[in-house]
């Protein structure tokens, strides 16, 4: 039988029973885990991407009921950061591209939020490809995005959120 020795830090520690590395101790879900994990082995396939266009179908029936395009300051939709702050954040104008895509005014919703109308088309297809899979067993190409453009994203998307706040022309295009 071989013996472990404990790391440095752990040396002057006492120790009950035989030293075990902590990679071999195997995570015991907890009682809410367990419960999920049961629910989901029970749950047809279908459930999961039904669920998603439950949420996306409520999502734009609310963007529809709202009409966030002529809601005042302070008027439900409002995003608590620029009605205490005045700064519009990373997401301002999301809701109205949303509205104005939902009528199907494109270049309304990308003076609203470019980015968003930009993203769209990819989350659709990413979802039409994975419900298809799940549900129907199509072979749609899966989208695959590296981290090198996923931070590209988040980059554009960063600097764009700070441009757009700032109150000297050209940037004073930006905002909404």
């Amino acid at each position: 039988m071989s013996t472990t020795t404990l790391p440095p830090w752990l040396a002057d520690q006492p120790v009950q029973g035989p030293a075990v590395p902590p990679e071999w101790f195997a995570p015991q879900p907890d009682r809410v885990s367990r419960f999920l994990l049961r629910l989901s082995a029970r749950s047809p396939v279908w459930l999961a991407p039904l669920a998603v266009l439950a949420c996306m179908g409520a999502a734009a029936g609310y963007t529809l009921i709202s009409d966030p395009a002529q809601a005042e300051a302070g008027a439900e939709p409002s995003c608590i950061l620029k009605f205490t702050t005045g700064f519009v954040c990373p997401g301002c104008g999301g809701t109205r591209a949303a509205w104005y895509l939902l009528h199907a005014n494109v270049p309304a919703a990308a003076r609203h939020h470019l980015l968003f109308v930009f993203a769209v088309p990819f989350l659709l297809y990413m979802y039409v490809a994975w419900a298809g899979r799940s549900v129907f067993k199509w072979r749609l190409p899966q989208l695959s995005f590296s981290p090198a453009v996923m931070i590209t994203f988040m980059a554009v998307w960063g600097v764009w959120s700070i441009l757009r706040n700032l109150p000297w022309a050209p940037f004073t295009a930006f905002y909404v």
